[in-house]
């Protein structure tokens, strides 16, 4: 049994350094990686929480772009996250397994003691025994040379002069150290036997305690195990963290230039729409300027007919769309943002957008699943329905006209399906689409674009 101790010890020395080996590569690899961007959160699930939140950050930044190449710099960004908390955890799992190896060694030295122990008093009862079966043959033969010597003469024997050797005070001397010699050896023998139960007691109680201390080792290597396989799941954890983080950034390198040309070409088209929109609401504008200055000098050249007094020059009202336009959620009210409105700046360890270390997200998305019915936000002209060469899918465009000096565009991207078309006139909160991931999008939403005056605009400053 002892052996046996002794060879799952070596055995787990061995598999041991082997373990911390290849961790320590594996957190060396990792840090020729960069530093990743961590999440600050006070436990786990905040932790990946915030690291789902910044993934879908990146992934909507680049919606516009490759579906794929956003989903790798997603799950770039949830890998890198994450590395630094699983490698912490191995690292404390490996820890536990040296705990659990230092018990079982102590208790496996500990069996080896009591079993050296228990050989020793083993080892002393055979002797004793030895020694106490010697004491019985002395005493026997102390008695046969007692008998031999003429004995011990009875009463008869001394009164009738029966003795025939010697006369009676040698054969008495003679008898008297007989005696005194068998005592004393029967003194010793009931010394050696008390001697001996108590060894029998010890012995007793030591296989008691190996029987104890075998049941705490074998429950010790039964808990270095189960810490041992954890700390293999979490090196494994790493490991893989490891290999798909390293997959994952070299994909995205080696894919940088292609991107950034998808990425100017995306900068483009948005230039193209705005150019696109500037110039549809310019033109509505100075219209509407037009007319309203032909209504007002007509107004005063009917006045001047009637001798009336001259009504006030026509002055442009100060902008105020919210109210002119009085948007409502293109969605069911119960949808939530999952990405608001607004320059935002590069995420580390991503692409660098546009070269400028940020990109400008001109619209909001709403978390929409699938099929979720999409309404135009006012009334309005559809002027283009359905696929779109830019990155957004199927999508509908709405001029609102313009009220009070204001014009105004709404736009919906990624749409599974459009029920609208081209020169379509619609009411404020007819349906227009069903919502969906067309075109360079990574899950379904609805992104929604307001434009006033021929600008983006944050459509929650209107809704």
């Amino acid at each position: 049994m002892t052996r046996n101790y002794q060879a799952a010890l070596r055995l787990r020395k061995v598999s041991g350094r082997a373990k911390v080996a290849g961790s320590v590569l594996a957190i060396a690899l990792a840090a020729s990686l960069g530093t990743a961007p961590m999440a600050h959160a006070d436990n786990l699930d905040d932790q990946q929480a915030a690291l789902n939140a910044e993934s879908a950050r990146v992934q909507q930044s680049l919606e516009f772009v490759d579906a794929n190449i956003a989903k790798a710099a997603g799950d770039l960004v949830v890998y890198q996250g994450q590395l630094p908390g699983a490698q912490q955890a191995l690292l404390e799992a490996q820890g536990k397994v040296a705990t659990a190896v230092k018990e079982a060694d102590a208790l496996a030295a500990r069996v080896d003691l009591a079993q050296q122990s228990k050989a020793q008093i083993t080892q002393q009862l055979e002797n004793d025994k030895q020694k106490i079966t010697d004491t019985k043959k002395l005493i026997g033969q102390i008695a046969a040379q007692a008998y031999k010597s003429g004995g011990v003469p009875t009463n008869v024997a001394l009164m009738f002069g029966a003795n025939d050797g010697g006369n009676l005070t040698d054969t008495m001397d003679l008898a008297n150290q007989a005696m005194r010699s068998q005592n004393a050896t029967m003194t010793k023998l009931t010394q050696q036997s008390a001697t001996n139960v108590n060894s029998q007691a010890r012995l007793t109680a030591v296989e008691q305690e190996i029987r104890d201390l075998k049941a705490k080792a074998d429950a010790a290597l039964e808990r270095e195990k189960a810490a041992r396989d954890d700390a293999a799941a979490k090196k494994a954890e790493v490991d893989k963290l490891i290999s798909d983080t390293t997959r994952l950034n070299s994909q995205l390198q080696a894919a940088k230039p292609g991107i950034q040309a998808q990425l100017q070409q995306v900068k483009a088209n948005q230039d193209a729409v705005a150019a696109e929109i500037s110039e549809r609401d310019r033109k509505l504008r100075e219209a509407w300027l037009a007319e309203q200055q032909r209504l007002a000098a007509a107004a005063a050249a009917a006045a001047q007919a009637q001798n009336q007094a001259a009504p006030q020059p026509f002055v442009p009202p100060a902008s105020n769309p919210r109210s002119n336009f009085g948007l409502i959620h293109p969605v069911p009210a119960n949808i939530p943002i999952t990405s608001g409105f607004g320059w935002r700046a590069t995420p580390p360890g991503t692409i660098d957008f546009y070269g400028q270390g940020g990109y400008m997200h001109t619209g909001i998305d709403f978390g929409a699943p699938c099929g979720t019915p999409v309404y135009a936000a006012a009334a309005g002209t559809v002027f283009s329905a359905g696929w779109g060469n830019d990155g957004g899918g199927n999508r509908v465009k709405i001029s609102h006209g313009v009220i009070n000096g204001d014009s105004l565009t709404t736009v919906y991207y990624h749409n599974t399906s459009v029920v609208v078309s081209s020169g379509q006139q619609v009411s404020q909160g007819q349906l227009i689409a069903y919502s969906g991931t067309t075109g360079n999008s990574t899950g379904c939403h609805v992104h929604f674009e307001t434009w006033v005056n021929g600008q983006a605009v944050d459509p929650m400053n209107l809704l």
